[in-house]
């Protein structure tokens, strides 16, 4: 395993961000682990997160200028870490983000932040994609933004879960919008990180079910 992938795991799990146990998904899933971005909670593990989003964004991305987006919740503390990580490394691009109700004084309007105009692009991101039921609802959002186009999603992990079909979510939502989705990891990285440890036994177990059941085909 690469190095960073593996810092980055043990960087969730440090952080609280990878728990193991029994959730329930935004889809209705129930999972035996789950990555909640809300556990970033000092200054220091935002900081760290943003490095690791701005190093996945330069490696995909190179220097091209984009928009970043943050939807709400959790992804408006990422994409404000990303965007002061991807400044210290010279790339200085502006982010925005949305309310989960319009205001209708003030500035008005659903969206925080910059406003992109037609013609630039807007890279998207978010803590994780399970079945893409939460990247529809800000693909819907985003027809607010008149010529704007998304060019490229970015997640904290690639779940490699079955989206609406035998696909994976991520792959789905990529044919769908025409954009890619990259993660830092996924779940086979998480998989063997903690096979090297026989007291994950039970986890890696429960996790491997849960994959036999909705674990993609492609």
């Amino acid at each position: 395993m690469e190095s960073y992938k593996r810092e980055f795991i043990q960087f969730l799990q440090n952080a609280g961000v990878l728990k193991f146990g029994d959730f329930t998904a935004k889809s209705g899933r129930k999972i035996p682990y789950f990555i909640n971005a809300g556990e970033i909670k000092t200054g220091e593990n935002i900081a760290k997160l943003g490095e690791f989003y701005a190093k996945s964004y330069l490696d995909k991305m190179g220097d091209k200028k984009t928009v970043l987006y943050g939807p709400a919740y959790k992804g408006i503390s990422i994409a404000v870490s990303a965007s002061i990580a991807l400044s210290k490394n010279g790339l200085n691009v502006p982010f925005f983000f949305n309310r989960k109700e319009a205001k209708d004084h003030g500035e008005g309007g659903v969206f925080v932040g910059y406003k992109p105009t037609a013609g630039e692009e807007v890279v998207i991101v978010e803590d994780v994609i399970t079945a893409g039921t939460a990247i529809r609802e800000t693909m819907d959002i985003m027809k607010g933004l008149e010529g704007v186009k998304v060019c490229a999603t970015f997640v904290m992990v690639d779940r490699k879960e079955k989206g609406q079909g035998e696909k994976s979510a991520m792959a789905e939502v990529g044919e769908e919008f025409g954009f890619p989705v990259y993660s830092v990891v996924d779940v086979y990285d998480i998989i063997e990180y903690l096979e090297e440890d026989p007291a994950n036994e039970e986890n890696v177990a429960r996790i491997k079910k849960y994959l036999e059941v909705y674990g993609a085909k492609a």
